[in-house]
């Protein structure tokens, strides 16, 4: 624990950031398939703002920002330094990074980006005890590397 300083706190999160490859397709994605609000597009072009922002030299992007239930996603499309990669790290993988949503009706869902080229990393599993008894979830990954996990709550049975 650091302690001393001056006192401060976080009010909430803000946004997700995730780097693509074709900000067009991501836009597709998430506002097409997922269903997100598409709020703006950005072009940031080669100057000192992007570059000292991100901490890369020649940084240039468009940026777009899409709000799905309770966040924000940043879609960032880099067209330069021409050095830039691409990573597609495991789950394991130090760095890696998901974001988790609560759905309804997993399996349509699964369906519906299935045929937007994310596929699932292994069937739903099935939470069968404890405080999270009945959860469905599973991870699913984009064509960009990007791993996203569903999680869908059991709801509770009608009463007769």
């Amino acid at each position: 624990m650091i302690e001393g300083g001056p006192a401060f706190r976080i009010e909430s999160t803000e946004h997700t950031g995730i780097t693509v490859a074709s900000l067009d397709s991501a836009l597709a994605f998430w506002s097409g398939v997922m269903g997100f609000e598409h709020i703006y597009t950005w072009d940031f072009g080669k100057d000192s703002f992007l570059e000292h922002l991100v901490g890369v030299k020649s940084a240039a992007a468009r940026i777009a920002m899409v709000r799905g239930p309770g966040h924000l996603i940043e879609l960032l499309e880099y067209y330069s330094p021409d050095d830039r990669r691409r990573l597609t790290p495991r789950s394991c993988d130090v760095g890696s990074v998901h974001v988790a949503y609560r759905v309804v009706n997993i399996d349509a869902l699964l369906a519906r980006i299935g045929a937007a080229g994310w596929h699932a990393l292994s069937d739903v599993q099935l939470v069968r005890s404890g405080d999270r008894a009945g959860l469905r979830l599973v991870y699913v990954r984009g064509p960009d590397g990007v791993t996203l996990e569903l999680l869908e709550y059991p709801h509770p049975k009608p009463t007769p």
